[in-house]
């Protein structure tokens, strides 16, 4: 390839907007020129919360959103070329994953939204798109993809990792040196804790989990909440608003909770989940670096690095690598992979039958 620059898109389960990154795969490793964040209006997170379950005339309603998704992802690109001062005739791909609706690998699917063709057709630019889909026909899980990419610019030679992405799920890469690289979704991130303050207090976030702080843990809930079966499930294995969501709280709760004290243990059931995932199926790591907006959460880096007390707990920003931004950027080079013919998944994460390239092209 000789055009480096891949813009990367990332709208995750957390449904606050779209992340854009504008990267540069001339350098090893890669170098972000410029970001841009795109929230979500209202009624398009709305939309996108309404399609998680079956309704009437969703097919049709799915399209029309897809196509309202590609009008939000061309302007993301316009908007991030425009503060990087590049022109769109300069990028090679635009990596796009996606808004997911359904992530059903058991049956053999993973649904992200989107309008692809039409997106190429807004920005005059490729487009790469579907990246699960090629996994899961070889027999994986279609999540998580971004340990590849984890691998590639977190990895060392001495230092024993473990990188934990915390957007609405969680996920988390190990990266034990001289080990083959393994990674797998541990549970809920964001989504819970964000669905429950926007349902008492409106509000998109609980910022650096102010709330939660106010709040008492419950001991008999945490109890209830982790004997999901997830939870207890060997790897490979990934999960989604399919199986986290309020209404699987909902099932949990007495009724007669605090608020505040149901917003605490949601806290700690992500810290819970996410630490208890590493002492059962990683090694002993160093080094837990955090990325997603997991990481701005400072309640919940305190509760992680309580659990792990001999481990160094930070975010990837001490990695060269901006929390707020990891996935995108991975998705811009899960598709310069692609237009460089290399595959994209780890079958070790997902449990595919190997190494496949992902997504679909779809030329400008």
């Amino acid at each position: 390839m000789t055009v480096p620059l891949v813009v990367g898109l990332m709208s995750g389960t957390s449904l606050d907007g779209v992340d854009a990154v504008l990267v540069d795969f001339s350098e090893s490793p890669p170098c972000t020129l410029a970001t841009f964040w795109l929230p979500y209006t209202l009624a398009v997170r709305q939309r996108a919360l309404q399609l998680q379950t079956a309704q009437y005339d969703e097919i049709h309603s799915a399209a029309l959103f897809a196509n309202d998704l590609a009008r939000c992802y061309a302007e993301a690109v316009r908007q991030v070329l425009a503060g990087a001062n590049v022109d769109a005739a300069q990028i090679a791909a635009i990596g796009c994953h996606g808004q997911t609706v359904r992530h059903q690998p058991a049956a053999g699917y993973s649904v992200q939204l989107n309008n692809p063709a039409l997106l190429a057709e807004l920005t005059g630019i490729t487009v790469i798109a579907d990246f699960r889909s090629r996994d899961i026909a070889a027999g994986g899980q279609g999540a998580p993809l971004v340990p590849a990419f984890h691998a590639a610019v977190f990895g060392d030679s001495e230092r024993y990792r473990v990188i934990l992405n915390i957007g609405g799920i969680a996920n988390l890469t190990d990266l034990n040196p001289g080990k083959p690289v393994r990674g797998f979704d541990c549970g809920p991130g964001n989504l819970l804790m964000d669905a429950w303050i926007e349902h008492h207090q409106g509000l998109r976030y609980d910022e650096a989990g102010a709330w939660a702080s106010q709040g008492q843990v419950q001991p008999e809930l945490l109890r209830c909440l982790l004997t999901d079966d997830f939870f207890a499930a060997n790897p490979p294995k990934s999960c989604g608003r399919d199986e986290f969501n309020i209404l699987w709280l909902e099932r949990h709760l007495a009724g007669s909770e605090r608020p505040e004290d149901v917003q605490a243990t949601l806290l700690e059931l992500t810290a819970i989940a996410a630490t208890q995932a590493i002492g059962r199926w990683c090694d002993g790591p160093d080094e837990l670096y955090v990325c997603g907006g997991g990481a701005r959460n400072q309640a919940l880096m305190a509760r992680l690095q309580y659990h792990m007390p001999d481990c160094r707990v930070a975010s990837t920003d001490f990695l060269g690598q901006p929390a707020d931004w990891v996935e995108a950027v991975a998705f811009a080079w899960l598709a310069w992979r692609t237009l460089c013919g290399a595959p994209g998944n780890l079958p070790e994460v997902t449990g595919a039958k190997g190494p496949r390239v992902l997504g679909g092209i779809f030329p400008a």
